[in-house]
């Protein structure tokens, strides 16, 4: 959703729009919990061990979401967050509209009609999730006429219009009337390898405008089509608070933006319309766009660093899943969360809570 060549799978300095919220937010090959909102009740572990599996548990309650409307922006395959909150969303009921990178838009498509997304549509009866409609976004354009030459003139961008935010919130009302839930799952950073005393001006704003106040303008232009009672959530990371060495090109920055304009849009959006906003700060998953940060022949990427290094310090010393976020996803967007407004919930195993790192030279005793 971001024009950018560096922006999607191929570059080095990606945070795909389709498949990620953040440099970490996508989850490729981690599999997924068994965690579902379907009936029924905590099952206590029977060894330590097998509690360090996979999540066995399920919320006591239905959640029901029939005949409500979520828009997840940032979906292009099924590796992200904003797959795993989509599919948690439609396994509750609701009816799924997403918004993709115009660039990758066809290749979505084809994927879809093909059924390549597989095991990652099941839902908890069986069935696959369905996504009624894919429009076009490119969520660095608030109106047409922000849009430049250069865009219009891409072969990547041929044959489409109507991809900006404006553009793309009033065809979802001529569709739709009103919908329920907003979902931003999307960031990108286009100098993301370098350190912030070697990021450019250009692309710190770049960072800012695609990852933070993509969030903002979605809000201005979405939460008149809201119904009074929905949700809006995005996803961070805890270098917004957190010094991590190899997230650089300004998205720390963007993300501390990110997480203070959910607190000034939860007041001002809570007041006019009457929605909640919220925002997860998902701890490191291996996906294709966190993959391609800091890539080197023969090493570890960043995005591995980060894993082993959650893996060795985190209080739950367990791995964390796509579904692991889809389902808070789920719980925050559902009437469950209806009190919960301008909050920064983590899902990270803990690891925000750490102060010393427990696998460091100097812990480690004589």
């Amino acid at each position: 959703m971001l024009r950018s060549t560096t922006f999607f799978a191929a570059a080095v300095a990606v945070l795909a729009f389709g498949s990620s919220s953040s440099a970490f937010a996508p989850s490729q090959a981690v599999g997924r919990t068994s965690f579902r909102a379907s009936p029924a009740v905590y099952q206590q572990p029977k060894t330590a061990s097998a509690a360090r599996s996979s999540t066995s548990l399920s919320m006591g309650a239905n959640i029901d979401l029939k005949g409500k409307v979520a828009f997840i922006a940032g979906v292009a395959d099924s590796s992200g967050y904003g797959w795993a909150i989509a599919r948690a969303l439609a396994d509750a009921g609701a009816t799924i509209i997403v918004g993709t990178w115009p660039p990758v838009l066809k290749i979505f498509q084809m994927g879809l009609r093909k059924g390549q997304f597989g095991d990652d549509s099941t839902l908890s009866d069986g069935s696959k999730m369905e996504i009624a409609k894919v429009y076009p976004l490119d969520a660095v354009f608030d109106t047409p006429e922000d849009v430049p030459d250069e865009i219009k003139e891409n072969k990547r961008y041929a044959g489409l219009d109507g991809y900006t935010i404006s553009e793309v919130a009033k065809a979802v009302e001529a569709d739709y009337g009103k919908i329920d839930i907003l979902v931003h799952s999307l960031a990108n950073g286009p100098e993301v390898t370098k350190p912030l005393l070697e990021t450019s001006r250009k692309g710190y704003l770049a960072a800012s405008s695609a990852s933070a106040y993509s969030l903002v303008s979605l809000v201005q232009k979405f939460a008149p089509i809201m119904n009074e009672g929905g949700s809006v959530l995005s996803l961070t990371y805890i270098a917004s608070e957190k010094v991590i060495p190899g997230y650089g090109g300004g998205m720390s920055s963007a993300k501390a933006q990110l997480e203070s304009d959910t607190r000034t849009l939860a007041y001002e959006a809570g007041r006019k319309h009457g929605i909640r906003v919220n925002t997860i700060s998902a701890g490191p998953l291996k996906s294709r766009a966190a993959s391609a940060i800091g890539k080197e022949p023969g090493q570890k990427t960043f995005i591995e660093y980060a894993i082993d290094y959650s893996n060795a310090n985190a209080p739950l010393g367990q791995d964390l899943y796509n579904d692991d976020v889809g389902n808070v996803g789920l719980f925050l967007s559902s009437p469950m969360a209806r009190c919960v407004s301008g909050i920064t919930m983590y899902v990270d195993n803990g690891l925000h809570a750490m102060g010393m790192a427990l696998d460091s030279e100097a812990m480690k005793k004589e």
